[in-house]
């Protein structure tokens, strides 16, 4: 019988996480926009040290919502609080089952009365839309989706394009583009401004302890918007950011962008991977790393431990709420950072010209993930799994690769652990994996944001050292 939703694909797998680390699915792509504008080295040192233009209008999912219980729909799936959320702001979004573990995350933008827009990876979107059809909430769900993959060379359209100007000369960029001053709202606050003669919304951001803008506005108007933005970032050092950097910068800034979402188990989540197609992002995706269990539980994360803590809010009633309350929030794991040791990075590459052994795992640069999930070993000295690294890649800037990991609480900065790089058995079924040898690389606990100019300066939430 051929499976017509989640439910069922994992019946005729047998085991959520047999599907999952053997998925066929292939690479994670950044679509539609070039890999490199000028090369990944010089597009990651743009973001710390003159400015960036990041195209963000293809990988993600746009949801609007609008109705009298939109704002009611978010509230009761959020694990955030809605109590301040005004128009023209916007804010993290991160929903959690009734057990308590992160489904995903996004960004909520409050774009008018009764009107939202959620923008982000897929789990979170399908989760609302889930809610919203079944909840009895009078709202209606409108869904531009992420572009194909791999479009093969048709036409991709959006809704909207959406950009970002990042880095230490991006407000002079911003301000040349406006042909004048412009306010510096709060972060994650909203307002509009004027490139090429449109008028385009903006939502006040910034990394590398600079003040930045993202905006937005109809898709057809992106090659002019994006024409005005070159033009005038020319003198400023202003780089555009392909595909192949563009996702790496969260290694720097310290954002795990793909948890799996902890939706394969419990009687509660029946209806909804029912509800799942049998092509959705949650059937077909992929995990990949070192960390094998029979259990997919021992994949999931709950809100502290990936840095979302802050967010926890028991001042209303959302879905599991009870579950987090329950929780000792003290004693969760936490999320650092991990650098990894430059030697055993060395034999890493090295293995790659010994014609008679052997490789270890491809290490690929700027981003090393190999899977939509990852998730890596991270042992100490008796070999004892004490976390999850869970994003991997390289940054140039900071002459290191590092990781995004999930460890035990009690670990202090500065301890050395290791993380074991590489597959079991010479590696799994996906087409992503090719025969290799595991390995297991040392790497130093260290603070998150690892960057230092973002851990100190970065404005708005987890990332901030204020917060």
């Amino acid at each position: 019988m051929t499976a017509n939703n989640l439910e069922q694909v994992i019946q005729a797998a047998g085991n959520p996480v047999e599907l999952l680390r053997n998925s066929q699915i292939g690479a994670y792509v950044y679509p539609v926009v070039a890999p490199e504008f000028t090369n990944w080295r010089s597009e990651q040192w743009a973001w710390q040290h003159t400015a960036v233009l990041f195209d963000q209008s293809h990988h993600m999912v746009d949801l609007f919502i609008r109705g009298k219980d939109a704002l009611k729909l978010i509230s009761d799936t959020a694990i955030n609080s809605t109590r301040h959320f005004k128009i023209n702001q916007a804010k993290q979004y991160v929903p959690v089952t009734p057990y308590g573990h992160v489904i995903g995350d996004g960004i909520l933008f409050y774009l008018a009365e009764e009107e939202f827009v959620y923008v982000g990876r897929a789990p979170a979107a399908n989760w609302l839309m889930f809610q919203a059809e079944t909840g009895g909430y009078d709202v209606t769900i409108e869904k531009d989706d992420r572009s194909p993959s791999r479009p093969m060379g048709k036409p991709v359209k959006r809704v909207f394009w959406r950009f970002q100007i990042q880095g230490p000369n991006a407000w002079a960029i911003i301000e040349k583009l406006n042909g004048g001053p412009l306010e510096q709202l709060k972060f994650f606050h909203m307002s509009e401004m004027h490139i090429a003669g449109r008028k385009v919304r903006t939502l006040r951001h910034g990394m590398s302890g600079a003040p930045g803008l993202e905006i937005w506005g109809p898709y057809e108007e992106r090659e002019e918007i994006r024409a005005a933005i070159v033009e005038a970032g020319r003198e400023f050092g202003l780089v555009q950011c392909g595909s192949r950097a563009y996702p790496s910068n969260t290694l720097e800034s310290g954002w795990i962008p793909s948890p799996l979402p902890a939706i394969y188990t419990g009687e509660k989540l029946k209806a909804y991977r029912e509800w799942l197609g049998a092509d959705s992002y949650e059937a077909t995706g992929a995990i990949g790393g070192s960390l094998v269990s029979d259990d997919i539980e021992d994949y999931y994360v709950n809100p502290y431990e990936i840095g979302y803590g802050p967010f926890v809010k028991f001042d209303h009633d959302f879905i599991g709420r009870e579950a987090l309350e329950a929780l000792d929030k003290d004693r969760q794991r936490r999320k650092v950072t991990l650098a990894w040791n430059g030697e055993d990075m060395a034999k890493i590459f090295a293995s790659l010209f010994d014609p008679d052994g052997t490789p270890y795992k491809f290490f690929d640069l700027p981003l090393a993930n190999y899977a939509s999930t990852n998730a890596d070993r991270v042992i100490d000295a008796d070999g004892r799994t004490v976390g999850m690294s869970m994003f991997t890649g390289y940054s140039y800037n900071e002459k290191t690769a590092l990781s995004l990991a999930t460890i035990d609480h009690e670990i202090p900065v500065g301890t050395e652990l290791r993380v074991v790089w590489g597959e079991e058995n010479g590696g799994t079924r996906k087409t992503t994996v090719e025969p290799h040898r595991q390995i297991e690389v040392r790497v130093v606990v260290s603070p998150v944001p690892y960057s230092r100019i973002a851990r100190e300066e970065y404005e708005g939430g987890w990332r901030s050292a204020r917060d």
